[in-house]
């Protein structure tokens, strides 16, 4: 399997922009590149995760469904068929791909 297309599936089932260039986030300017100065360390996310976080903040995003599931996940009341999971997957990965 190809890690691109499978990027672009994940992409696909998040509603993101495919195409979209993750940003960059530069060291502060107190930072050493050795990275011994305090407070110099920093993270930058890659595309997925700043697509990710992108589509979080999304107004789409029904904030009572995911709170529901949060606290059935946290329960362990949540139960979901994992070929249910895998059927949609594999879905949304043909249907990009047409």
């Amino acid at each position: 399997m190809d890690i691109r297309s499978s990027l672009d599936g994940l992409k696909s089932l998040l509603g993101t922009d495919a195409t979209a260039p993750a940003t960059v986030q530069q060291p502060k300017s107190g930072a050493t590149p050795g990275g011994s100065a305090l407070g110099a360390d920093s993270a930058t996310l890659s595309s997925a995760g700043s697509e990710v976080s992108q589509t979080a903040s999304d107004s789409s995003v029904r904030m009572d469904k995911v709170v529901e599931i949060q606290s059935a996940l946290a329960a362990g009341s949540y139960h979901i068929s994992a070929s249910a999971v895998a059927s949609k997957v594999v879905d949304s990965m043909l249907a990009s791909q047409s």
